[in-house]
């Protein structure tokens, strides 16, 4: 009996350790996943079931073999991001890294959203200046402090002032190109005939318009474009106040009588990009490169399709007035600002890290050949457009040398504006701004794609911008304005 008992000891002493043993075996990972920091990323967008498998597996390893990091993206429909980011920041969300537009840099800092950035990159951001210059990074500034990272460095004069064109579509009808506003009226018509299942223009293109329509050459310089700086004039006007906005209403007008927009056009105006892709629409607002920057979305659903990117009004100047359009924000409670920062750092330390963020595993999801960039996969990365860096930057096979010798010249004879680098501090008008964006977004939105009637509505909604204050507003921002332009001479 005593034997038996002891043998039943050591039975349960031997399945004790094994049991141990299994536990410290199968928490491996587990205790090595444990030990990577975890960064936060708040993303616009759609997940892929490839960006999906590439997150959890190639990139994920890369993360944690080169930072130690672990890289969580969160994905919020474009239509919903801003809402929610400005949701999820109040709440203190655990976000670490967000992507946001450079020109509303200062309401996200008087929000509170972003912390200064100086030291995190003179710790964590040096392989980072080799190819974003120091001059780049000073268009985030705001007080002397770095705020953010404008992530896109690539040739940006005349920006959201071109028009990327179905070129296709527009030789089909038997046009060769698009000089005027007559030339895309007449673009829309013949392809309405000519095409009946496309569905006309995906934008209204109101920034290229106002070019064309504008005495002087403007620059947005507040929130919901409300107010426009006069190149020429080195002056702040409410910008739905001018005449080149009234010209561009009433053109967009003519174009809503006429068939020829939806009312997608002005309810889902933030999908622009995304109607774009169907391979169903016409036009859309854009910069230099949007061409090569889209074109194989749009071919995914339009195999023939070809895009062709124009400037209203050549002739006019074009004028480099940021330092790209795109920011990449750290929180001011961000759990991990070291980590985001680590990792903004890596993906511009080499061309490797570049091209793998952007368009996934080499031989895969894509390969270059003679220099070029040949995607294998339809699937999107992190956005291009949003990391675009001209030190990196490859061309697809189908992009003709014409087009990049013009992208890499574009800014040579560029103008750099007055206003380059001008932060709007809104403190002092807080709650006029919140007023003035209500009717911009509501009542000014609505008459600026044409939506409804513009002899009727812009009267009645241009008593309700100045009832909220938009002269006070706009003589906050002259004084502002003023003492920038002083300090740079």
């Amino acid at each position: 009996m005593k034997a038996r008992k002891m043998m039943l000891i050591s039975l349960v002493l031997l399945l004790a350790s094994l049991s141990v043993l299994a536990g410290c075996g199968g928490s491996k990972e587990g205790k090595e996943e444990a030990k990577l920091e975890t960064v936060k990323i708040l993303y616009p967008g759609d997940r892929s079931d490839r960006m999906n498998e590439f997150l959890k597996n190639e990139f994920a390893e890369k993360m944690a073999t080169d930072l130690g990091l672990k890289v969580e993206v969160v994905f919020v429909p474009w239509a919903q991001y801003w809402e929610q980011k400005d949701i999820m920041l109040a709440a203190n969300e655990s976000i670490d890294l967000y992507w946001d537009g450079l020109p509303d840099l200062s309401t996200i800092v008087n929000k509170k959203q972003a912390m200064p950035l100086d030291d995190l990159i003179q710790q964590h951001g040096q392989d980072m200046l080799k190819v974003l210059p120091m001059e780049q990074l000073q268009g985030a500034t705001i007080d002397g402090k770095i705020y953010g990272i404008p992530s896109a460095y690539a040739p940006s004069s005349a920006m959201f002032q071109l028009v990327a064109v179905r070129q296709d579509i527009l030789e089909a009808v038997g046009m060769t190109e698009v000089k005027t506003t007559d030339d895309l009226k007449e673009f829309a018509m013949r392809a309405k005939e000519k095409f009946p299942e496309m569905k006309g223009p995906a934008d209204i293109i109101f920034k290229p318009l106002t070019r064309y329509f504008a005495d002087e050459q403007y620059n947005w310089i507040a929130v919901e474009d409300l107010v426009v700086f006069g190149e020429d004039s080195k002056k702040a006007y409410s910008y739905y106040e001018t005449e080149a906005f009234q010209e561009v209403a009433k053109f967009n007008r003519s174009m809503y009588d006429g068939g020829l927009y939806t009312e997608d056009l002005t309810i889902k105006y933030n999908e622009r990009d995304s109607r774009m892709q169907t391979g169903l629409y016409l036009w859309v607002e854009g910069s230099l490169g949007k061409e090569m920057e889209i074109i194989d979305a749009v071919k995914a659903n339009a195999p023939d399709a070809e895009i062709k990117t124009y400037l209203l009004a050549e002739e006019k100047p074009r004028y480099i007035t940021a330092a790209g359009g795109e920011v990449l924000g750290i929180p001011v409670n961000a759990p991990n600002p070291e980590g985001a920062m680590k990792f903004i750092n890596w993906i511009y330390k080499s061309q490797e890290n570049y091209l793998f963020a952007l368009y996934g595993v080499e031989g895969k999801d894509y390969e270059i050949v003679d220099g070029r960039i040949k995607k294998l996969s339809s699937s999107e990365f992190f956005y291009e457009w949003m990391f675009r860096n001209q030190n990196y930057q490859l061309f697809g096979p189908e992009v003709a040398q014409e087009s990049i010798d013009q992208y890499k010249s574009w800014d040579n004879n560029a103008v750099r504006s007055n206003s380059l680098g001008f932060r709007f501090n809104n403190e002092n008008v807080k709650l006029i701004e919140t007023a003035l964006k209500e009717v911009a977004g509501k009542d000014m939105a609505a008459i600026r794609s044409g939506f409804v009637d513009f002899e009727t509505e812009y009267p009645k909604a241009v008593q309700k911008l100045k009832a909220a204050g938009i002269d006070d507003y706009v003589a906050e921002i002259q004084k502002q304005l003023d003492e920038f332009l002083a300090n740079q001479k």
